[in-house]
């Protein structure tokens, strides 16, 4: 026979605290606990012949106060006990907010580059600044740590919180894509940037960098395939979701054998999906302005930039002569081809300061005879007019959550704009307005008649616009659903 367990169970007895208690006994609640007003000591049951033993035993001198007085008491006791408990929640908040600010710090470090040990001197900046505006809350600010190991330690928790934020949305991704980048660093490791943009089935899109693999020896289409596939493995993302992979067009990554976006589509084939291989948008866009070669202006600028900066003493002597002379810039601009928006600035800077370089050269005894011939400044001025529009158009393809018909708009009206300067070149009197650098050498010599050299720049604007459409003729095409789908809805059926 089974025996019967007959022991109370106070739990479910249901017993609840009497607001009554406050006045008779100086008892209150305070999270589900019975706590005595006097004493700050609890009570285990909410039963009165505990709450009622307890104040008898230890508090009966209370009994004396009655009526309003006892009330009053009532109130004074509970002050005190929400003094102490604000101190304490004071106390709490405020390492909460030390916490919090230290974790926000060193999201900033680690966004802009910085070493982890520079926490220690944004900290000794920021108390300077507390002494003199706010010495009251010194303390407050002296409690956030920012040492090097603790920057490194938040970095890594925030590395890994987005992680696993990243893991919980890859789980609800109807499709996703990636993007993929091969580059070299100082240290000569290649650096493979994996990218992923995925949505769900309420249209919300993710865009992250899902990882960044570091590759010691060969660069191969499949040694990139091995890294792009542990990055998506390990974030556990079904192969069979995989719509695209973007890549900057080098031949390990779009080789029609063993090429990473060739091995990823086969990949996903094998796993029930279809993925397509794309050209990253932006790199095809320099590749098209770097069809306006103009070496003949390129070099001597280039050569003129190197030889100013490539020896101390002579970069030294060209700053201090710009000093003394009061000139607009300060010096000139290396130009790099990994920095696709080098080259205009450094072109932008070099006419702005032409005049200035070729005085310079000449006390050095290396003058630059192309300084003095207007046909080469025109070409000067048209190549640094020509290379800001690109530049613009650049920049406008970038940013985070920009989607391919967005892109290809830019593209489209930069195509439009393109036609709008050759009718303007064309003309028989030629319209510069949007070409202020060769409208300037222009008034600067009349007599040469630079406005004869206006048609060819046309047609070398013409070349780059059929350039544009080469490169993305893909995405004028009338089957190109991924564009059609938002120009022209009407148009899509559905089956």
């Amino acid at each position: 026979m089974a025996t019967v367990n007959k022991r109370r169970k106070v739990d479910s007895e249901g017993r609840r605290f009497q607001d009554r208690w406050k006045v008779e006994y100086f008892f209150t609640e305070i999270e589900n606990h019975c706590v005595c007003l006097i004493c700050q000591e609890t009570v285990a049951v909410y039963k009165e012949f505990n709450v009622k033993r307890h104040y008898q035993s230890r508090h009966s001198t209370y009994d004396k106060l009655t009526g309003h007085d006892r009330s009053e008491k009532l109130k004074q006791l509970e002050a005190v006990l929400m003094s102490q408990q604000k101190f304490f929640i004071r106390a709490r908040e405020s390492n909460e907010n030390a916490t919090r600010a230290s974790y926000e710090v060193a999201t900033l470090i680690a966004k802009n580059c910085k070493s982890f040990a520079e926490g220690d001197f944004i900290k000794e900046c920021v108390m300077k600044m507390v002494e003199n505006i706010c010495p009251e809350k010194k303390q407050e600010f002296a409690n956030i740590c920012l040492a090097r190991n603790t920057v490194a330690r938040r970095i890594e928790e925030i590395s890994s919180d987005i992680k696993r934020q990243l893991t919980s949305k890859g789980v609800d991704f109807d499709f996703f894509s990636i993007a993929c980048d091969e580059s070299t660093d100082l240290s000569d490791t290649a650096q493979l940037l994996i990218f992923m943009r995925g949505v769900d089935d309420e249209m919300n899109v993710t865009e992250e960098l899902l990882d960044l693999q570091s590759l010691t020896d060969q660069t191969r289409g499949k040694d990139l395939f091995v890294s792009v596939s542990s990055a998506i493995d390990d974030m556990k993302l079904p192969w069979n979701k995989v719509t695209g992979i973007i890549t900057d067009g080098a031949p390990a990554m779009v080789g029609e054998r063993s090429g990473l976006s060739t091995l990823i589509c086969n990949k996903v084939i094998e796993e029930g999906g279809k993925a397509i291989k794309l050209h990253c948008i932006i790199h095809q866009q320099v590749l098209c302005a770097k069809h306006l070669k103009y070496d003949h202006v390129m070099k001597p600028v280039l050569k003129t930039i190197n030889f100013i900066r490539s020896k101390a003493l002579c970069h030294r002597q060209f700053k201090q002569f710009l000093l003394d002379i009061q000139a607009e810039y300060e010096d000139v601009l290396y130009h790099n081809d990994v920095r696709w928006l080098s080259r205009g600035s450094a072109l932008q800077r070099f006419y702005s300061l032409r005049k200035e370089i070729g005085e310079f050269l000449e006390t050095k005894g290396q003058p630059m005879r192309e300084l003095s011939d207007p046909i080469w400044l025109a070409d000067l001025g048209f190549l640094v007019d020509i290379t800001k529009h690109l530049n613009v158009l650049n920049t406008s393809l970038q940013g985070k959550d920009a989607a391919v018909n967005q892109l290809y708009s830019h593209l489209k009206a930069f195509g439009t704009k393109l036609q709008l300067f050759i009718r303007q070149l064309s003309q028989t009197q030629p319209n510069t307005i949007h070409f202020s650098a060769l409208q300037e050498i222009m008034n600067s010599f009349p007599q040469d008649n630079i406005s004869a050299q206006t048609s060819r720049y046309a047609a070398d604007i013409a070349s780059l616009a059929g350039e544009f459409k080469r490169r993305f003729q893909d995405f004028a095409a009338p089957g190109n659903l991924a564009i059609s789908i938002f120009y022209g809805p009407q148009r899509i059926h559905m089956y």
